[in-house]
């Protein structure tokens, strides 16, 4: 079993032989993992959770949160696993008029750079696009947002979970019971290629009200109705 794009690629490369379950963000046909969602072929199949194809939505819900944000930052990863997620991100704030600043990152010190210059073009909110390099560094990201006083929306709820504001995401545990299931019928002698890549149907809004109170931001009625996880 793999956990991202770029190790199911590295698996993908390494053997055509041992079977291969990955969980991924991203789209795994044009990421080169399988032929077809339905038929995967060859020694590998999985779960996608699409989480690449959120960001409009992400950024939609930041601005009801943040409606006097004009210009939002946007941290993201200098990684493959990042690259869908930006774009779709892109073209939605493209399509409303929304004014992104954009830094992207691979080190500590860029992460910092990065927020340094948020403060200094008056960002008003942050969205953190997903990925591995972020998601080991995010008790780092959401104490700099807190320390810059940006209200931020995050990629998974774990981020929320260490003091983020906001989470709008696949539920990682349905995805990766999913891969579960997945490799004990590989284990009972079905072939990966057999087997339907998956898609995730199960999504999350995550709030933190005590990350709310000490930012200042109080999260509309009509969120907090959506939501499927409030942390108090």
């Amino acid at each position: 079993m793999v956990g991202n794009v770029v190790s199911a690629i590295t698996a993908k490369t390494a053997t055509a032989t041992v079977p291969i379950v990955f969980a991924t963000g991203g789209d795994p046909v044009r990421d080169g993992l399988v032929r077809s969602l339905n038929r995967p072929g060859g020694n590998i199949t999985g779960v996608s959770f699409f989480a690449a194809r959120l960001g409009a939505k992400r950024l939609e819900l930041l601005r009801q949160l943040v409606p006097t944000a004009t210009n939002i930052a946007v941290l993201v990863a200098r990684a493959l696993d990042a690259t869908s997620e930006r774009q779709d991100l892109e073209t939605a704030a493209q399509i409303i008029g929304q004014r992104l600043t954009i830094s992207e990152v691979g080190t500590d010190r860029e992460i910092e750079s990065g927020f340094t210059t948020f403060g200094a073009l008056s960002a008003g909110a942050l969205m953190v696009v997903g990925g591995a390099f972020m998601f080991s560094n995010r008790e780092r990201i959401v104490a700099l947002a807190a320390q810059h006083k940006l209200p931020a929306s995050y990629p998974l709820r774990e981020y929320v979970s260490a003091g983020g504001l906001m989470s709008y995401a696949p539920s990682i545990a349905e995805a990766y019971r999913q891969v579960g299931v997945y490799a004990g019928r590989i284990l009972k002698g079905e072939k990966p290629g057999d087997l339907p890549v998956t898609q995730s149907t199960k999504f999350e809004l995550v709030f933190n009200l005590r990350t709310a109170k000490a930012l200042g931001v109080e999260i509309p009625e009509k969120l907090l109705a959506l939501a499927d996880e409030v942390i108090e």
